[in-house]
């Protein structure tokens, strides 16, 4: 009778330890997802705001067609692939946005009464602050990525992750090597 117990006891501990497991695994799962929800958020705010400042530097802007165009096909393609990419094409669509803006940036130093706009420097200002935000975020999902995928790839949670169809995310990482470069500052 004794040996009963002590197997209904150990069998007791493996269905909690997978209980417990599972139930970690799931809220890791979920943090991912929020953390992704965000990114969405600010991506949406970000694409909000690329038109009001598209329209602004417009009238000042005469000769730089290009360069709004090339900020206005980089938008559509970064929301297009925001709608059905994974975070890798995510990322790369992102990171041609960045950039357009970064060349629209400087091609806005030219032009002095553009940069003394206050309706234009509202804008810049928030989507400054909205860069800022989208770069916290990404982080916040890849720290949550990083949990979440060492929790399903490390002894003994991996087991319960393959048996329960868990499946690794995949990281928000900077393609564009314009990203990856240092700034380069002068002061002449």
């Amino acid at each position: 009778m004794w040996g009963l117990w002590v197997v209904l006891g150990i069998l007791a501990i493996l269905i909690i330890f997978f209980i417990a497991t599972y139930n970690g695994l799931v809220g890791l799962r979920n943090q991912v997802k929020n953390a992704w929800a965000q990114i969405d958020v600010q991506l949406k705010r970000r694409y909000d705001l690329i038109p009001n400042l598209i329209e602004t530097v417009k009238g000042y802007m005469k000769h730089e067609r290009e360069t709004l165009e090339a900020v206005t096909n980089a938008r559509a393609a970064a929301q297009k692939v925001s709608q059905s990419g994974g975070a890798g094409a995510i990322a790369k669509a992102e990171g041609e946005l960045t950039s357009a803006l970064s060349r629209l940036m400087v091609t806005v130093e030219a032009y002095p009464e553009l940069k003394a706009n206050q309706n234009f420097l509202a804008l810049q200002e928030e989507l400054t602050s909205t860069e800022n935000k989208i770069s916290f975020s990404r982080q916040y999902y890849n720290d949550s990525v990083l949990n979440y995928n060492n929790k399903i790839q490390m002894f003994p949670s991996n087991i319960i992750a393959n048996m329960t169809g868990f499946k690794a995310s995949e990281f928000f990482q900077t393609e564009a090597p314009a990203e990856r470069q240092a700034p380069k500052v002068s002061f002449s």
